[in-house]
């Protein structure tokens, strides 16, 4: 099976808990909008080709992020399956989520600097010279979350995509190939049970 071309993505990490689960996935689903949104008003920029990787990110900044909808690809993940896969690491990643339902914000909490803390009701978490392109926002609820949200767009989020936009492009498999590698291994043993009962 042909590799996919290599293409840039941003993971939003999310708990694994009932509750992330109930209430913080839907809050992932809507940050994805809203960078989508975002992106898509940012369509008319070139995009900066994928080998000046070194560009910083005010450079990015100043001549406009240059990614658009279709050259990002935004992923909402599970905590756990981020964890446990060395490759989705070392990609851009938003954790949603306190340390409290998040396995990911948890192992974060200590790791990365806190960019900003709002009366120990949200936080947002964020290397200031983005070295890393990571980010943890999270509330002490679901408001506060909300809240912390809507600050990180306003006021980080043209900051982090720029940095995104920094990162090469990636080859990586979807789980779909995977299985329809699996479909098609199962279909080629079905054929050969039927010619072995012939």
């Amino acid at each position: 099976m042909a590799k996919r071309p290599p293409i840039r993505l941003l993971l939003i990490v999310t708990g694994s808990t009932l509750r992330a689960e109930e209430k913080d996935r839907p809050l992932a689903y809507y940050l994805k909008q809203r960078i989508e949104k975002y992106l898509h008003a940012d369509e008319e920029r070139e995009i900066p080709p994928t080998e000046d990787a070194d560009e910083t990110v005010d450079e990015v900044e100043a001549s406009g992020l240059g990614l658009t909808s279709d050259g990002l690809q935004i992923r909402v993940v599970a905590d756990f399956r981020w964890i446990h896969d060395d490759l989705l690491q070392g990609l851009p990643t938003i954790s949603l989520g306190g340390p409290g339902v998040s396995a990911l914000a948890h192992r974060w909490l200590e790791e990365v600097p806190i960019s900003l803390a709002v009366n120990d009701r949200y936080f947002i978490q964020m290397d200031p010279d983005l070295e890393e392109p990571r980010v943890s926002i999270w509330g002490m609820d679901n408001t506060s979350t909300q809240v912390a949200i809507s600050v990180f767009c306003d006021r980080f989020l043209a900051r982090f995509l720029a940095r995104c936009a920094t990162v090469p492009a990636t080859s990586i498999d979807s789980d779909d190939e995977d299985n329809e590698e699996d479909h098609e291994e199962f279909e080629d043993l079905e054929a050969e049970e039927d010619e072995d009962d012939l």
